[in-house]
């Protein structure tokens, strides 16, 4: 079993046990450091961001990021072509992404569904699916261009990174910000979801008169422990997302040779289990802003770039209430997956591996189905939900698709837009 250290945020240090005392006490640059190893930062931020914000991490490895062969252009189209495809407000829905059959790893796997802004601005988000099935051998990937937020929906994933490793189940999720090199090392049919910010880092979101505590708890938040590999004379490459394009350079030695580290910047997982959820027990649907566990804030108060939101097992007790989601109209784009289960406001349709896309001004809401039970349900205390996890990537920005995403693909639902077709008029003059 994997060894984590617990905590958001926090200043971390870790040392490989094959290794004690690889880590520099009282400086992080000394003349030479223990076993021969380089000092190498990593920042997460500007030098000169205030220090309650500031992140970097220094690594003791075996050479440094820098030995290594010229970048060359990796041939394949760009991951930011969302500017190329037309516009479309319409409502819609994938049905589950496909995995492919023929030898593919995560790299090769990658797909942009949607997106919005320009790395090269450092303002924007890009929606991916992840479909593969085998490891990443001799391989590292990492983006220069923002952070990733993984959401597996098939299969653990079993990642390597420069700070120790990670398994990260469905209904668990990762964070790997920019810079960080990692590689997925598990074969077997994988398949999941995953947002790119450019602005900035996720945070846990303000409480404000929630409290102290609830939502995702920090002491919740696992951070991988020094382990490294030491491994020379291969043929290893290095790819990397840079502007949108990708990048490859070739090394003859492993990137993961980090035989020590300590800072404030590094990968973590979560396990979505574990949030505590807040919600009415007195009437009304409350706001999904109460599922939010992580948020990439924009520079406007209140507005982020990125949401990421979970609609968890949970009670419903609300009285005199339409207890599933209201219809809305929203000024934010709302980028929903299902991970496992049935979504409560569409039970048919929406699968697991599927997604939908409810873009500004777009109206959307619960089916008819939907709306026919919960007006005449008996408002008793229940738990809805249940062996359920669906999550939303909501945004302050307009998304637009890819070309792969409206057509390459071949998995939109051309039929979405009749689950509301079957909603009566109900309206009287008569005071119901």
């Amino acid at each position: 079993m994997l060894e984590y250290q617990s905590g958001f945020g926090n200043h971390f240090e870790s040392e490989d046990p094959r290794c004690p005392g690889a880590l520099p006490v009282g400086q992080n640059t000394p003349q030479k450091c223990a076993y021969g190893l380089y000092a190498e930062q990593l920042s997460g931020t500007a030098f000169t961001v205030g220090r309650s914000h500031n992140q970097r991490s220094w690594l003791y490895r075996i050479l440094p990021s820098v030995q290594h062969q010229p970048f060359q252009p990796l041939d394949r189209p760009a991951l930011d072509d969302w500017n190329k495809s037309r516009p479309d407000p319409a409502q819609l829905r994938w049905k589950p992404f496909e995995i492919p059959e023929e030898p593919t790893d995560f790299v090769q796997g990658l797909r942009v569904v949607c997106g919005a802004g320009d790395p090269c601005s450092r303002h924007g988000c890009a929606v991916y699916i992840y479909a593969f099935n085998e490891p990443m051998t001799n391989k590292a990937f990492y983006s220069s261009d923002g952070d990733f937020l993984i959401v597996p929906q098939q299969g653990t994933l079993k990642i390597t990174t420069e700070f120790g490793r990670m398994e990260v189940a469905p209904n668990e999720i990762c964070v790997i910000q920019l810079g960080m090199r990692f590689r997925i090392d598990n074969g077997g049919e994988c398949r999941g979801y995953m947002v790119e910010v450019f602005d900035g880092h996720f945070v846990l979101p303000d409480l404000g008169p929630i409290g102290a505590n609830g939502l995702a708890n920090p002491q919740d938040f696992q951070t991988p422990v020094a382990c490294f590999e030491d491994v020379a004379d291969v043929d290893f490459q290095v790819v990397n997302k840079f502007q949108g394009s990708l990048f490859v350079v070739n090394q003859d030695h492993s990137c993961f040779d980090v035989v020590a580290w300590r800072g404030n910047y590094a990968p973590f997982k979560y396990d979505l289990s574990r949030f505590c959820v807040i919600n009415t027990v007195s009437f009304d649907h409350i706001d999904p802003s109460i599922f939010t566990v992580l948020t990439c804030p924009s520079t406007k108060p209140g507005v982020a770039i990125i949401d990421f939101v979970i609609f968890p097992p949970r009670w419903s007790v609300a009285e005199k209430t339409f207890r599933p989601p209201y219809y809305h109209r929203n000024c934010m784009s709302e980028f929903m997956g299902l991970i496992l289960g049935k979504y409560e406001a569409k039970e048919d349709g929406f699968a697991p591996g599927g997604a939908t896309l409810h873009s500004m001004g777009t109206p959307h809401g619960p089916d008819a189905d939907c709306f026919e039970g919960a007006s005449s349900a008996e408002l008793k205390p229940c738990r809805v939900a249940e062996g359920t996890q669906a999550f939303m990537f909501e945004t302050s920005l307009s998304l637009r698709c890819t070309n792969w995403g409206l057509k390459t693909c071949n998995r939109i639902d051309e039929d979405y837009y009749k689950c509301w077709q079957g909603l009566r008029r109900t309206f009287t003059m008569n005071k119901i």
